[in-house]
């Protein structure tokens, strides 16, 4: 558990924005704060000066609570810093650094840039979507690690789904199970909110069907995306009738009050009474990835909507039962799709099983997700649980103190202390995503002029050939970021010459 507690805002924001705000605005900050940062000797206090007039507040340390597993009694200017390149993710306010008492151990976090090369500054924790190879803090120091913060899509950044892009990192936080400290369910709130009757009972959706509303529903307003979903939907609406309110593929127009896109962002209560009246939820990422769930899956399933998806291959794995959503890939094409649809809507008891998961007495009945729920630390809307930004703060404090102190013991008694073994390296299973594939048909039956194909599949090989790129820059203890594009042509000539 990390020591700093906030509370969440009074509203059901979800996301990184949400949490972002909630940061800001939280009441973590006392007035009776017991003292001033001891943070740097003399001849290091050059290198955290105040960014702004608020010196005072710039400096000023909380009185935070202290995992009962943390001993540390160190001063400020003795602990290891974090450094959040990131700056506008940076977890802390009103200063550009605080003092972080975790669940072992202490560090100092900071935003201040100066510190990059400081021998205390132990990690770099980066946003995924931020990090570009061509502005990577260079060199690299043999001392320093870096952290990966990605909740986002694989549309951000690509180079992260490359092996020598991931592997730049050491310690990550991704929507993958497989990185260090898994987002999985960062839009899942509760197993409450799957609970929740549902929104609009059968009985009204059917009159609403009645009243000329479609079965399906798909709003989507980002219409270019990897995973191509408009092409899909395109051909779905020649077996089905869709009602779609987005930008994209748009053939009907929302009520005037909920034109608004932010009344989507936020739950806001009649857009989302709105959106319940509809059977079925087109519920399609952007991305295809393994673990890469978002809102379009489990506010269906909260509202009592069954959500027609694509995205995570491994979205079994989470869902509160075997029969939750329908799986637009278990189709061999979107007519195929169409025909279960229409039974459904004309089926009430078989579409009544697809919202068995909503029985409290043992509807949910997946033990992965029930125990995942259970056993992550951090809280979603949940003003009792730390959120994931510090979460994922504290993991890595702890696990660089442990290994700052294994070096220490070492080289106090080299015969008696191994050394400690290299820093691990991300892999693809902390968060690779495949090629974009186009969203119906054959890659070979796009038109070459086609919009999807001349971004995505291009974007993705450029990714890889930046990622060697930095990867080459890095062994090569290059301190300027700008020759990013040499390296990449050295290593295309030397592909091309079969050297590579």
């Amino acid at each position: 558990m990390m020591a700093v507690r906030r509370r969440l805002l009074p509203c059901a924001c979800l996301g990184l924005l949400g949490l972002l705000c909630w940061v800001l605005v939280s009441g973590a900050f006392s007035p009776e704060t017991e003292h001033q940062m001891e943070f740097m000797d003399a001849s290091e206090l050059g290198a955290f000066q105040p960014q702004s007039a608020l010196s005072d507040m710039e400096f000023s340390a909380i009185s935070s609570y202290r995992g009962p597993g943390n001993k540390d009694q160190r001063s400020n200017k003795e602990l290891p810093i974090l450094l959040w390149w990131s700056a506008g993710l940076f977890p802390h306010f009103p200063g550009d650094t605080e003092r972080i008492d975790c669940a072992t151990s202490s560090c100092m976090a900071t935003s201040n840039r100066k510190v990059q090369h400081h021998k205390r500054t132990a990690s770099i924790i980066f946003y995924g979507t931020d990090f570009r190879a061509y502005e990577a803090p260079l060199p690299r120091p043999p001392h320093q690690t870096w952290a990966l913060f990605h909740e986002e899509s694989p549309m951000n950044n690509y180079l992260l789904s490359h092996g020598p892009g991931i592997r730049l990192f050491n310690h990550t936080a991704t929507f993958s199970r497989g990185s260090d400290y898994p987002l999985t369910l960062q839009w899942l709130p509760t197993l409450s909110y799957l609970l929740q009757p549902a929104a609009v009972p059968l009985r009204e959706k059917n009159l609403w069907r009645a009243k000329g509303l479609a079965p399906v529903l798909y709003m989507q307003s980002h219409c270019d995306v990897p995973s191509d979903r408009d092409r899909y939907v395109r051909e779905l609406m020649k077996y089905i009738e869709v009602d779609s309110y987005g930008k994209c593929l748009n053939n009907k127009a929302l009520p005037a009050e909920l034109e608004d896109t932010a009344t989507a962002t936020g739950e806001e209560p009649r857009f989302m009474s709105f959106v319940a009246r509809y059977k079925f939820h087109l519920a399609l990422e952007n991305g295809l990835c393994s673990d890469y769930m978002t809102e379009k899956l489990w506010r269906p399933l909260h509202q009592g909507c069954v959500p027609v998806y694509r995205g995570s291959p491994s979205v079994a794995d989470w869902m509160p039962n075997g029969r939750a959503v329908v799986l637009v890939d278990d189709f061999s094409s979107p007519g195929e799709l169409a025909a279960l649809l229409r039974h459904l809507d004309q089926d009430d008891e078989a579409y009544a099983r697809y919202l068995e998961y909503k029985d409290p007495d043992g509807g949910v009945a997946n033990a992965r997700l029930l125990e995942r729920l259970e056993a992550r630390e951090w809280g979603v809307n949940d003003m009792s649980k730390p959120n994931y930004l510090n979460g994922f703060e504290c993991y890595v404090c702890d696990r660089e103190n442990a290994r700052l102190a294994a070096e220490r013991a070492h080289q106090r008694a080299p015969q008696q202390a191994p050394p400690p073994p290299p820093a691990k390296m991300a892999n693809n299973s902390h968060m690779g995503c495949p090629l974009p594939r186009p969203g119906y048909g054959d890659i070979g039956d796009v038109p070459p002029d086609d919009g999807w194909l001349q971004i995505w599949p291009l974007d993705y090989w450029q990714s890889l050939d930046q990622a060697e790129g930095l990867e080459s820059l890095i062994r090569h203890n290059e301190s300027d970021p700008s020759l990013l594009w040499q390296h990449i042509q050295n290593i295309a000539v030397r592909r091309a010459r079969g050297k590579h």
